[in-house]
């Protein structure tokens, strides 16, 4: 392979808040000396991430080996993930009054079709289900973690306790047909809308304007382009998620 100069559209302040959580996890497992130091090895990662270069070309952009670039990934990953806020963390000061955007995405991989417990019908692909929490103008507050494409939004919506955390603090959800049944604090448009009376079609009209925003937070989401067809293992994919949630946070205190 060839190398070549290339340039990523990520802050040069992100990689370097990056790589000082690297050089934190590095100190506190008294790591020895590295082939890369702790800024490129944030680097790779976060072009990994926002790319989806390869490892092979990357490992060969960045003189290491592909068994190297997999391990520095990984890590970086890892310190990411552990820095994405819990479901519970990510509803504090929300409670009475306080409205949110609950919808779920699917995260196509390369999985065959006779891979059945990763094939969603909704989507007609192979993937992963992703729910997210977001606020009224789209700011995503909490993503879960990824359960197989098959997996309908309202089961992993109860699965996640998102119903159950929402309710407890009496914060009220706003949600698509697919939560039709939740209950609680769950507000779903009306079926057959056409052939009610006026307000039902203005109230379904209201709560698409309001529910809409939520694209905003998968469109964040799904800028780092691994996510919009992963060549990993579905089993990786929640730890992904959780990195690029780590990476938007940073992104909006910033």
């Amino acid at each position: 392979m060839v190398p070549y100069r290339a340039t990523v559209d990520v802050p040069h302040e992100l990689v370097e808040h990056v790589s000082w959580l690297i050089y934190a996890r590095r100190c506190e497992r008294r790591s020895r000396w590295r082939k890369l130091d702790c800024f490129q090895q944030a680097l790779l990662a976060l072009v990994h991430l926002r790319k989806n270069e390869t490892l092979p070309a990357l490992a060969a952009g960045f003189g290491i080996s592909t068994a190297t670039a997999w391990r520095y990934v990984d890590e970086t990953l890892d310190v990411l993930a552990a820095w994405a806020p819990g479901l519970h963390k990510a509803l504090t000061g929300l409670g009475e009054g306080d409205h949110v955007i609950v919808d779920g995405t699917l995260i196509a991989t390369d999985r065959i079709k006779a891979d059945e417990p990763y094939y969603s019908m909704k989507h007609r692909r192979q993937g992963m289900n992703v729910q997210v929490i977001a606020r009224p103008d789209g700011t995503p507050l909490w993503f879960s973690r990824a359960t197989p494409g098959r997996t309908h939004d309202l089961t992993a919506a109860r699965a996640h306790g998102i119903v159950q955390a929402c309710l407890t603090r009496q914060i009220l959800i706003l949600a698509d047909r697919a939560y039709q049944g939740a209950g609680a604090t769950v507000r779903t448009p009306y079926y057959r809308h056409r052939e009610q009376p006026e307000h039902y079609q203005q109230f379904n009209r209201d709560h698409a304007r309001l529910r809409a925003p939520s694209e905003r937070a998968f469109a964040q989401l799904k800028s780092w382009r691994l996510l919009r067809r992963a060549r990993c293992s579905p089993r990786r994919i929640g730890m992904i998620v959780q990195a690029v949630h780590t990476l938007l946070t940073c992104s909006y205190s910033g």
